[in-house]
């Protein structure tokens, strides 16, 4: 008969099973019982086990680790707080501009260039058939065609200026705004994370009596903390952050285009008539 008895020549193989109960199964059908109980204790035994599985097994224990990590709850709390406290302090409009200005994340930054480029071609068309020739061109910055708009009204220079600083102060503050936005729901997150972190608590205080339900509560306590820490530090705050770094830049190329266009204004602003003297 052999060491391990009748049940251990004719028991199948355990499948492999994640937590610490397979590593046990593993230490007690082994082919000593006696010698494994004197040799190794439950923890060795365990550790011996769970490195003994196969590849699959392996990845299954690595997929619950990381279910663990996921609690609807937790995350409710965190992420419906933190869009609640935005979307009280924050008005409509500037809202959907924050959300809006997520698209703006892949685009190349603003080269100025380009928009020197379009006002010397267009001084050139100005120079050659007149100020009104600009009214039949095809503009697609919107500043650049609200200053030649200007010049072919006639306005005059320090006009074109104002109105140009004006729109440009303009799209700062709008910048401004949605960065602010994500840099809000930045700081509300890890408030709404001890929120959750306080729900859980009281939760398993609630239930003492009862040592199932502990488990969920203080999964709640804890991945709430978690979960605000990681919305603010690797979600909200770098997109703020990234709407910042494309507000300054954009502001000081959109600078350029002043002199230019303040230029072709008082070129071609329309002269008043010489009156003769008697």
């Amino acid at each position: 008969m052999p060491p391990g008895g009748k049940h251990a020549a004719t028991r199948p193989a355990t499948p492999c099973r994640p937590g610490r109960g397979g590593g046990k199964r593993a230490g007690r059908h082994g082919a000593d019982p006696s010698r494994s109980l004197q040799t190794t204790g439950p923890r060795e035994s365990a550790h011996r086990g769970i490195a003994n599985w196969p590849g699959p097994c392996n990845d299954l224990r690595d997929m619950i680790t990381l279910a663990h990590l996921l609690d609807p709850a937790a995350l409710a709390i965190v992420g419906g707080g933190t869009i609640l406290g935005v979307a009280l302090r924050t008005p409509l409009r500037d809202l959907v501009r924050a959300i809006a200005a997520l698209k703006t994340l892949g685009r190349a930054r603003l080269d100025g260039d380009a928009l020197l480029q379009q006002i010397v071609a267009l001084g050139r068309i100005a120079q050659r058939h007149g100020a009104m020739a600009l009214d039949r061109t095809v503009i697609a910055d919107p500043d650049i065609a609200a200053g030649i708009a200007a010049i072919v009204d006639g306005a005059s220079a320090s006009d074109v200026a104002l109105l140009i600083r004006h729109r440009r102060h303009a799209r700062i503050e709008r910048h401004v705004a949605a960065a602010e936005v994500w840099a809000g729901a930045a700081e509300l997150a890890p408030a709404m994370g001890m929120v959750g972190t306080l729900i859980g608590l009281a939760q398993m205080f609630a239930t003492m009596s009862d040592p199932t339900a502990i488990g969920g509560a203080m999964a709640i306590a804890l991945l709430a903390t978690l979960y605000g820490a990681l919305l603010a530090n690797l979600v909200f705050m770098p997109v703020a952050n990234r709407l910042r770094a494309q507000g300054r830049n954009e502001a000081f190329e959109r600078a350029r285009i002043e002199a230019p266009l303040v230029a072709l204004a008082a070129r071609e602003a329309p002269r008043a008539p010489l009156m003769s003297v008697a």
